[in-house]
């Protein structure tokens, strides 16, 4: 009995959507029938029906649709000529647009199909289970009419698709109702022979796997009549058939058998067919089976597992290759070069897994040489040169930091215990494979040159030749040598850089072939990358920044003798990769700087950078403005800025770049250094033009600001704070005001008519307030001594503040008369009316006896002379200058 009702509607919905379906194709195929009669009649006198194919025909026809002798498809074949075509003159009236199916043909030809093979399956499903409910037959019963139904299923598929061949009915492409047929059958097949396993117990292991395995590969072949969709079906019920059965004793070399089987007979189809989908869900489903077989144990079958899926992806899907589809447009196709880098994959995997195992290692060799052998033969199949490149790094990356387990720890050291276990391997076998992939890459990818008629070929070939060497010979250097200074290693980088400078200069000697200036740039690339790690290897570690930055420097030559574009660009990598390293250990050799001033590791290891990058700025300048030279400038700068400030936290700080505060002494050698480089770079960027010189000298000016403003003039102040300025007039006060003040003056001229007006100004008026801070400040230190913030201010000491400052402002104000400087008068002005607001604020208050009475009348005496000065000196001159009047207005 049902359940409940909705099981009793299911089956009748199930029972009626079969019959209407039925129905319909029978309707539909008298109809089309009736159709072609009609035509056929129109156009010939006389015309016979010829004889069905037989399954056998078909097959061949589908195999090779146009090949000579091949069947042709069933059609209406006219013995009578056909009719006259029409007259010159008379024109062929245009194609009626096909209009789009309505609610009723979408009903009838798709909707209902679609539900109709959904009911099907479900009908046989619901079946099963009323029968098991109900108790009304027994489990072989079950599986038997199981069996029967997915026959029927079977048999119906195929008599509705003889039908409409002869029939002469083309199926609709997205509701195939034999397709439709046969897929809910193959269904009903999967789930007869899954229970007849796991719910029955009546199947062995090993014969409902090959029961499974025989219904996914018949699924596979009947793709082949009835369309993409059974394919589907077939390939994803034949590689998830070994998931369903299992077994206490799991046979691998079986399953890998069965699964080259399975792979063989999709990507034969997939071939056949030229479905790119079915071949890349075949790849994806083998690589996801490698997981299952990886360990030391397993080696064996899982590289016959990947043996195998290789030789198949080479052989059906790389375009070009063998049996492989044909490719015309010397372009690199994906799923060619995915289909090779999948398997290789896999082999780095079981490399990886197996703990570099020897038989793993030889597979992986012979897969990397394959890929080789095939990109040469298949250019569309060459992005697999990558992978494999990438695979062989990893693959001896990983063999580096097992036998060196201590460069994953960081600087602070590991924890007791805790950390991964070197495990030896076959040095000889890693040498021999490194030779034979650094000799493989590097020579086929300089053949390989000049061959394909587009770029992307060449190019890919000449990156994989120059990076495959230079990365096997760091990781060995870091296996063998444990990243120490090695003669043998570097003499190994010299001669590699010797082949690739040799190639180098062979290819730019060559006519131009496509992507030939990028694989020459490439190649050039290389050399010079080895010969920085020859310098690296042959000497100690903190040599490897100067190395890089000479690297770019001999970069930046090489591109002035060989006008290569990508040159230009590797100058500023290379200055990247020093910045990077800096900024990895500021001190470059980390406790070894020294303690001297000045000549220590800091000098080497930011002034050789400093000056290499100058000097291949000036060559790249050469060549023109762009991105690398500014790339090179700004490392440039960047260096020459750090050697100056670390050397100065070096020298004041015994050695300690770390330390986390400055004191007045450092602020102020700061700022005089960052000033100095300022007007340095002002005066650079009037020839050069270089937008990088005109920021560098901005954010030095800004820099040289913010510290005098937060350093000089709050945190480091000596009247605020308890500081030693030391003598009276040779001290401290001169470095951190005085020398400050000079320069920030000299750079407001510098900048003068080339910046903006406020912008000068305001540096001028930054020297300003340094100046009076200095004599402020001196004035200080002769009436208490070396500690300024402590002791009141007396009445000399007050009048003495009036003098100076009346002094400086009358120097300030000669100065402005004497070089014709309104600059110099306006901050004249200003200190003389700081020195007027002091005396009526101050010094009327504080200040009795004689000193106010002098303090009063020497101002008074500066203003009188000051008025004089304008009146019959300065503005005199000025009206003499100026145009006469014109006579007798």
């Amino acid at each position: 009995m049902f359940d409940t009702p909705f099981d009793v509607i299911i089956v009748m919905i199930a029972i009626a959507a079969f019959l209407i379906a039925l129905k319909a194709a029978n309707q539909i195929a008298e109809l089309r029938a009736r159709l072609n009669a009609l035509e056929a009649a129109a156009l010939a006198p006389r015309q016979i029906m010829p004889p069905p194919l037989t399954p056998l025909q078909e097959l061949e026809q589908t195999l090779a649709p146009g090949a000579p002798g091949a069947a042709e498809p069933p059609s209406l074949v006219p013995v009578a000529e056909a009719p006259p075509p029409l007259a010159p003159d008379t024109a062929a009236p245009p194609p009626l647009p096909t209009p789009a199916p309505g609610l009723e043909e979408r009903l009838g030809t798709r909707w209902v199909v679609w539900i109709g093979g959904l009911a099907l399956a479900l009908g046989g499903f619901f079946m099963v289970r009323y029968s098991i409910e109900a108790g009304l037959l027994g489990p072989g019963v079950r599986v038997f009419l199981g069996g029967l139904f997915a026959l029927a299923l079977l048999g119906a598929g195929e008599w509705t698709r003889r039908k409409e061949n002869i029939s002469n009915i083309q199926a609709l492409p997205i509701a195939n109702i034999p397709a439709i047929l046969t897929a809910a059958g193959t269904a009903v097949a999967f789930a007869t022979v899954y229970a007849a396993y796991a719910l029955y117990d009546f199947l062995a292991p090993a014969s409902a796997f090959v029961l499974l395995g025989l219904v996914a590969l018949g699924t596979l072949a009947a793709a082949l009549l009835h369309g993409p969709a059974l394919a589907g079906l077939g390939v994803v019920g034949a590689f998830v058939t070994p998931v369903l059965v299992s077994s206490n004793k799991p046979d691998f070399w079986a399953l890998y058998i069965y699964l080259a089987i399975v792979t063989a007979a999709s990507l034969g189809l997939a071939r056949v067919r030229l479905w790119r989908w079915l071949a890349v869900t075949a790849i994806v489903f083998a690589l996801l089976w490698t997981f299952p077989g990886l360990g030391p144990s397993l080696v064996a079958p899982l590289s016959f597992h990947v043996i195998a899926g290789f030789v198949l992806a080479a052989l059906l899907v790389a375009c070009g290759f063998m049996f492989g589809p044909d490719i015309d447009d010397g372009r690199i196709e994906p799923v060619s070069s995915g289909s090779l880098a999948a398997p290789l994959f896999a082999a780095m995997l079981m490399v990886l897994a197996s703990a570099h195992a020897d038989l793993a290692l030889i597979v992986f060799t012979i897969l990397v040489a394959a890929t080789l052998f095939v990109a040469w033969r298949a250019p569309p199949a060459t992005g697999a040169l990558g992978a494999a490149a990438a695979m062989v790094f990893i693959v001896f990356a990983e063999w580096a930091v097992r036998a060196n387990p201590d460069m994953l720890v960081l600087p602070g050291g590991a924890l007791s215990g805790i950390g991964p276990t070197a495990t030896g391997s076959s040095v000889n076998l890693h040498l021999a494979m490194a030779a034979i992939f650094a000799a493989g890459f590097g020579i086929a990818g300089f053949l390989a040159q000049g061959r394909a008629t587009s770029a992307i070929v060449p190019v890919v070939w000449s990156a994989t030749a120059a990076f495959t060497p230079i990365a096997l010979l760091v990781a060995l250097y870091a296996c063998i040598a444990h990243l120490d200074r090695s003669i043998p290693f570097a003499i190994l980088a010299v001669l590699l850089a010797t082949a690739f400078a040799t190639a180098t200069e062979s290819l730019s000697r060559r006519d131009t072939r496509p992507g030939l200036a990028i694989s020459t740039a490439l190649f050039a690339t290389g050399s010079l990358g080895a010969l920085a790690l020859a310098l690296t290897f042959a000497l100690e570690k903190g040599w490897l920044t100067i190395a890089l930055a000479l690297t770019s420097l001999g970069t930046a030559w090489i591109s002035m003798q060989r006008p290569i574009p990508f040159l230009r660009w590797l100058a500023s990598i290379f200055a990247a990769i020093v910045t990077a390293r800096t900024v990895y250990d500021p001190r470059i050799v980390g406790e070894a700087v020294g303690t001297t001033p000045i000549f220590n590791w800091l000098l080497w290891g930011y002034g050789i950078p400093a000056a290499s990058f100058w000097g291949g700025s000036i060559l790249l300048r050469r060549g023109g403005d762009d991105a690398p030279l500014r790339t090179v400038e700004a490392a440039a700068i960047l260096f020459t800025v750090l050697l100056a400030f670390m050397q100065i936290r070096h020298a004041l700080n015994n050695g300690d770049v770390y330390r986390d505060n400055a004191d007045l002494a450092e602020v102020a050698l700061q700022v005089c250094v960052a000033l100095a480089m300022a007007i340095g770079l002002e005066r650079l960027r009037l020839r050069t033009r270089s937008v990088i010189h005109t920021a560098g000298a901005g954010l030095l000016t800004i820099f040289a600001g913010l510290a005098t403003l937060f350093g000089l003039l709050l945190f480091e102040n000596p009247m605020l704070r308890s500081i030693d300025i030391g003598g009276v007039f040779l001290n401290l006060l001169l470095l951190g005001y005085a020398l400050p003040a000079v320069l920030a003056l000299l750079l407001s001229y510098a900048v003068a008519g080339h910046r903006p007006v406020a912008y000068a100004n305001t540096i001028a008026a930054a020297a300003l307030v340094l100046a009076l801070a200095y004599v402020t400040f001196e004035i200080r230190r002769l009436y208490h001594g070396p500690i300024i913030i402590q002791g009141p201010i007396g009445a000399a000491e007050q009048y003495t503040y009036s003098i100076a400052y009346l002094a400086f402002g009358v120097i300030l104000l000669g100065v402005g008369v004497l070089f014709n400087s309104q600059r110099a008068r306006l901050a004249s002005a200003a200190v003389i009316a700081l020195t007027i607001l002091k005396a009526f604020l101050i010094d009327m208050s504080t200040l009795t006896g004689v000193y106010r009475a002098l303090s009063f009348m020497c101002l008074g005496l500066v203003l009188v002379a000051i008025g004089w000065l304008y009146q019959r000196i300065l503005f005199r001159r000025q009206a003499a200058t100026a145009p006469a009047a014109p006579a007798g207005g």
